[in-house]
């Protein structure tokens, strides 16, 4: 069976470390661990973490690296990203938002998953990325929460 390709963005490893989010981010990982998923984090992700506190940090770094696939902010990236501003889906302030979703469909991850319910996982906002992506030639893009992403009722 294949496993999903899945990008990560930054809220998911401070998801750790927060009191609502930490038991499915912490299951998320542990079942990227075990293989389950691979992970795909990019240089956007890795420089968000870098002005993360020391615990997130630190976290990011302990993931072992056979389970995590970095990918660039290319050039074609940034022409879905900033489609993404000019149709009105984010405002230019939220370049990194419409960046992590930009990534992910032109890297053709499964799922991406986030703790962004305002930007990312919003079924509105879904809908719109998902228009653009097409209107461009690509694949339509799942954004999902890792709750919904994890297998909660299975011993892992």
């Amino acid at each position: 069976m294949k496993r999903l390709r899945i990008y990560v963005d930054t809220s998911v490893f401070g998801g750790c470390f927060d009191e609502e989010f930490a038991e499915s981010s912490k299951r998320f990982f542990e079942e990227a661990r075990q293989g389950r998923y691979r992970i795909v984090i990019s240089d956007v992700t890795v420089r968000e973490i870098q002005k993360a506190p020391a615990e997130i940090v630190n976290f990011f770094l302990a993931q072992p690296d056979e389970s995590m696939e970095r990918i660039e902010l290319s050039s074609e990236a940034i022409a879905v990203r900033d489609r993404y501003v000019r149709e009105g889906i984010l405002s230019p302030m939220r370049l990194d938002d419409a960046a992590h979703v930009a990534l992910a469909t032109v890297a053709e991850v499964d799922i991406i998953v986030s703790w962004n319910f305002k930007h990312l996982v919003h079924f509105e906002k879904i809908r719109q990325y998902n228009a653009v992506n097409l209107s461009l030639g690509y694949r339509g893009i799942e954004i999902r929460s890792p709750k919904e992403v994890v297998h909660e009722d299975e011993d892992i």
